[in-house]
């Protein structure tokens, strides 16, 4: 430990004090991953509360280790030595709620963002035996009923159930899946992407029945994208003639799928319809069986997603109860549903009726029994109570909106800061609540995951992070800080700013500008992973260090500091997002050390919307921006995102062109380029399109980079250099 505060030391003197003479920062180096820090990967608490899991780093191995001392137990699974093993390697695992199987997830292929197929074994630790889950092809979104016995999972649409006690024997639940117009037991698009939905279906506490989600989206309008032959990877039966992928996308205003919950019974294979009084196009955002086996919690939302009702509905006699209601006169946050956690007689719930995000903690029976906590500051997580001491745990950003730190309180309402160190803390607890990893960074600091008691005692160092420290001994590297403004109206905004090596303070430097903007999002906080790329020593330090100043602000519309300040951009987005930015370079521009007339900014998507926005404002401040795979008219994205903060385009037809960059296109000042990928499913390549015909009509010039076949991540093969070699490229030859 001494070893590591020393090596802290000697990087805070060199990102604070004067320029080093390492190495310089070479961009291949950084999108390859050179300095991206080492972390946990896969840990899983046990049941019996002193141990928890890893999967090793070259995926052959499932290891044990203690809570208490952070060392290694004994190897649970292990691809070389488990019986009928036919596999290698793998890419995760699930245990069985009882800890006595294990699912491996092997030849995994992504979907969307959260979703994939994979194939599936079945691992029974005792017998130290692989067994395949089905054979029938690869499966999607498996679930272990809680006696570990059944496994539900996902094939074409269809629900399939597999009864491990019974040789695997394997039946088919649903008969009615179809891609485009039925989808059993997983999410549509929509659902999966603004709710992040992986899974729609639910095991009863007691095994006999299984819930799931039904999605009929055959009136949700299709849309389609080319695929091209490409070349990483390279598509063969395209080289000739291009490819076309549809699929049902529901943009702003058009109709959603029509879901409804339905229960199977395991042992009578009858099924059924819940009763749910759900508004014709209404959500329903989660289900979750309580612990009561004849009470399964269903979320539902309105269309508008201002009122939340929570039900309970009975599988057998499919009658549903109204047990909470919250409602909003803007809009309910969507991480609230898994933060509702269930207990005996009790369930948690967080909500931002009191202007700040809060928990509060109910009966099962829906009335309130107390508010947990409360104050000028937002619980981020709920983490879990400890039923046998009536501790609640959570996190929150109390000390700061910057900063987030592990709380608990007490049965009595006494609470305690457990994390030691200052900065952006994240915990696991162990399953009985005496253990938590806590995983802390800082602006200086890279990732610091540490084992703990529940008093906050550090027990042991799992990761320290050393190597990334000696690394950056030996290069050149910027330096970073924190700051705040307060713009023309008087509204504080909090920011981040990294300032080249050997910084001169009676020079005038050219300026780029980062910022997401996107609603309840932080760019600004006191974490390691700051900055366009969330590496630490990303891109922005490598611009710094070519003789630019990086700057970030959050603001108006953004997380972190209350129900008002993030809402405060309903039915009007990216307005006042797009003032705050011109405040901003306006701000920096006063500063002695900043060229005023050499400011540029950038982002990706709302970003990249953000950016445009803020170009077009009317304020001439930007020289240069770039807008990566950004939204240009909110009537091109989805309903669950879109109407949430806008309503739909016939209810608020002046919003929606108002906050159109199509409106604001005369304005556009400043060279733009617009980047793109042409398979990009959630901002649709259609957004990039249409505003460059726009912009050509209008006689202005712009640049323009597409690339084929990549989605909103624009990621594979040499992608991402290109890309970051793009934007260098852009800015140097502009500011």
């Amino acid at each position: 430990m001494n070893k590591f505060c020393l090596l802290i030391f000697f990087y805070l003197c060199t990102v604070t004090g004067p320029a080093q003479t390492g190495k310089p920062l070479e961009l291949a180096e950084i999108i390859d991953g050179k300095f991206r820090p080492e972390n946990i990967r896969s840990a899983v608490p046990l049941p019996d509360g002193e141990h928890y899991t890893q999967m090793n780093s070259e995926g052959n191995q499932i290891i044990k280790y203690s809570f208490r001392t952070g060392k290694e137990v004994e190897v649970i699974f292990d691809v070389n030595t488990a019986r009928e093993c036919t596999f290698n390697k793998f890419d995760g695992y699930e245990f069985s709620p009882d800890g006595e199987k294990i699912l491996i997830r092997t030849n995994t292929t992504p979907i969307y963002r959260h979703s994939y197929s994979a194939v599936y074994y079945v691992y029974a630790i005792k017998r130290n035996l692989v067994e395949s889950l089905s054979d029938g092809g690869p499966q999607q979104a498996p679930v272990f009923s809680p006696d570990g016995e059944s496994v539900a999972f996902v094939r074409d649409n269809n629900i399939f159930l597999v009864k491990i006690l019974y040789g695997n024997s394997e039946s088919q639940v649903t008969e009615d899946g179809r891609a485009g117009a039925v989808l059993n037991g997983i999410p549509d698009w929509v659902y999966e992407e603004e709710f992040s939905m992986g899974r729609a279906m639910e095991f009863s506490p007691d095994n006999q029945m299984l819930a799931f989600m039904r999605f009929e989206e055959a009136d949700v309008p299709e849309f389609s994208f080319q695929l091209f032959a490409g070349a990483d990877p390279h598509i063969t039966p395209l080289e000739d003639y291009p490819g076309l992928y549809s699929y049902k996308y529901p943009k702003a205003g058009y109709p959603n799928s029509k879901v409804s919950v339905h229960t199977f019974d395991i042992k009578t294979r009858v099924t059924r319809k819940m009763d749910l009084p759900l508004d014709a196009d209404g959500y329903i955002p989660r289900i979750r069986f309580t612990r009561d086996p004849n009470q399964l919690a269903i979320m539902t939302l309105n269309r508008h997603q201002n009122r939340f009702d929570m039900y309970f509905a009975n599988p057998r006699s499919t009658v549903c109860k109204l047990i909470l209601r919250d409602e909003n006169e803007y809009y309910i946050n969507y991480h609230i549903y898994d933060n509702i956690k269930f207990y005996l007689q009790n369930f948690s719930f967080l909500s931002d009726r009191s202007g700040y995000h809060h928990l509060y903690w109910y009966t099962t029976s829906g009335n309130l029994v107390k508010q947990v906590t409360s104050g000028n500051f937002e619980v981020t997580r709920f983490l879990g109570w400890d039923q046998a001491s009536g501790t609640f745990y959570y996190e929150s950003n109390q000390e700061s909106p910057l900063r987030q730190a592990i709380y608990k309180t007490d049965s009595k309402g006494k609470q305690t800061k457990i994390s030691q160190r200052v900065g952006t803390n994240q915990a696991l607890f162990s399953t009985n609540f005496n253990y938590y990893i806590n995983t802390y960074s800082a602006l200086h600091t890279p990732p610091v995951i540490t084992l703990n008691d529940n008093t906050g005692k550090e027990l042991a160092t799992l990761v320290d992070n050393q190597q990334v420290i000696s690394l950056m001994q030996e290069y050149t590297l910027p330096s970073r800080e924190l700051f705040t403004f307060t713009t023309s109206k008087g509204t504080e905004l909090n920011g981040w700013m990294i300032k080249p090596a050997g910084f001169n303070a009676s020079a005038k430097y050219p300026v780029i500008l980062y910022q997401y903007s996107g609603p309840g999002s932080q760019e600004v906080v006191d974490r390691w992973n700051i900055g366009g790329d969330k590496s630490g020593i990303g891109w922005d330090s490598y611009m710094a260090n070519q003789g630019f100043i990086i700057v970030c602000v959050d603001g108006r519309g953004t997380g972190g500091r209350g129900t008002e300040f993030m809402k405060s951009t309903y039915l009007n987005l990216g307005i006042k997002e797009a003032e705050d930015q011109v405040e901003t370079a306006r701000y920096i521009a006063s500063l002695p050390y900043a060229d005023g007339a050499r400011i540029g900014i950038w982002g990706w998507s709302f970003g990249g919307y953000t950016t445009i926005m803020s170009m077009s404002e009317g304020t001439p401040v930007f020289k240069a921006g770039a807008a990566v795979a950004a939204v240009t008219d909110w009537k091109y994205y989805d309903t669950i995102y879109g109407e949430r903060y806008m309503r739909t385009p016939r209810e608020n037809a002046e919003g929606y062109r108002l906050t159109s960059v199509f409106t604001r296109a005369s304005n556009l000042n400043g060279r733009l380029l617009l980047v793109h990928g042409t398979a990009d499913d959630n901002v649709h390549l259609q957004n990039c399109l249409e505003y460059a015909e726009c912009l050509v009509q209008l006689n202005k010039q712009f640049d323009m980079q597409l690339y084929t076949n990549r989605n909103h991540s624009i990621l594979g093969g040499n992608t991402r250099l290109h890309l970051f070699t793009r934007l260098t490229d852009f800015f140097r030859t502009n500011l």
